[in-house]
């Protein structure tokens, strides 16, 4: 479906949804952007065809004779009860699957329009029915910038380019053919195919530096239908605890490393020792420096030494 006839579907589906009466068709052709600029024919058809759409896929739309300035004329509406699914059972495993699949709706094109066209409609003068609005509010779930364009090259199978930034710090150009975007613990991976190192990798959103720029054209690749993304995923769960680290958190600050702390005892001036088991010196030294001087590694010696070089490569970016 066309972008433009997508807005034109959401504007019209939230019109209906989130006005407490029957609007006539008037006044729909006067909010909606894209109906406004027809003539009488063009826009009856299109409305037409719009309505069909919505019903198609199981949108109930009613009609009742309303006034209007235009005299007596149809006035459409659709029901929140009638729009909301029946209460649903569903496993764990389904449930995490409808949620992953609900933040990237919300993290999408598709919020945005949302929220455009709740504003246009307000500008316009439409009652709105504050009660409605849960059911279509958006929520950005992915504050990554690069999530829109990576998540666009993986529906059209585009390759892409991009700066990206590994643990240590370092940064190096990468052509990717994008596979499959994943969620976890509120971080979006790109699971792909690294042309230069000819092999699968997992990529942080987070870690992509700068813009993401088109490697080739759309469909160029396939997924293989023997790649293993499940496996690969698995690398998102840390490392199981092979040492334990003695940190200095400030107190009241450091709650992550607080959580998996092991145990913890009060040191002087406002701060407290705490032990933390880890399995990757890379990642914790990685954590512990993201609370900058609100957390110091004590001990074994190569973290704290790795926190260190982390903050000095910061200060040095900073001038």
């Amino acid at each position: 479906m066309a972008p433009r006839t997508t807005e034109r579907l959401m504007n019209l589906l939230i019109a209906l949804l989130v006005t407490p009466t029957y609007l006539p068709k008037s006044r729909i052709r006067e909010i909606i952007e894209p109906y406004r600029g027809q003539k009488d024919a063009a826009f009856d058809r299109m409305f037409e065809r719009d309505k069909e759409a919505l019903r198609t896929i199981g949108i109930t739309i009613e009609v009742r004779d309303t006034e209007s300035y235009h005299g007596n004329e149809s006035g459409y509406r659709i029901r929140r009860e009638e729009f909301e699914l029946a209460p649903i059972d569903l496993e764990p495993s389904e449930a995490a699957v409808i949620g992953v699949a609900a933040r990237v709706w919300q993290s999408a094109r598709l919020g945005e329009a949302t929220a455009v066209a709740l504003r246009k409609l307000v500008a316009a003068g439409v009652p709105i029915d504050p009660d409605a609005l849960s059911g279509v509010e958006p929520r950005l779930a992915a504050s990554e910038p690069a999530f829109e364009p990576i998540w666009e090259a993986v529906v059209t199978r585009t390759p892409v380019t991009f700066q990206y930034e590994r643990a240590d710090g370092a940064r190096a150009q990468r052509v990717v053919e994008p596979w499959r975007l994943v969620s976890w613990h509120g971080r979006w991976y790109l699971v792909g195919y690294d042309r230069d190192r000819a092999d699968q990798r997992l990529f942080r959103l987070s870690r992509v530096v700068g813009d993401v720029e088109p490697a080739g054209g759309p469909h160029e690749f396939d997924v293989p239908d023997d790649a293993d993304v499940r496996a690969m995923a698995e690398a998102l769960f840390p490392a199981p605890p092979t040492a334990d680290a003695v940190v200095r958190v400030r107190r009241g600050r450091g709650l992550g490393l607080r959580r998996r702390a092991t145990s913890e005892h009060p040191d002087d001036d406002g701060w407290d020792l705490i032990e933390v088991p880890y399995g990757s010196a890379s990642e914790l030294a990685s954590e512990i420096a993201s609370y900058g001087r609100d957390a110091v590694a004590i001990a074994p010696g190569d973290l704290r030494d790795e926190v260190r070089a982390r903050l000095a490569r910061v200060l040095e970016a900073a001038g």
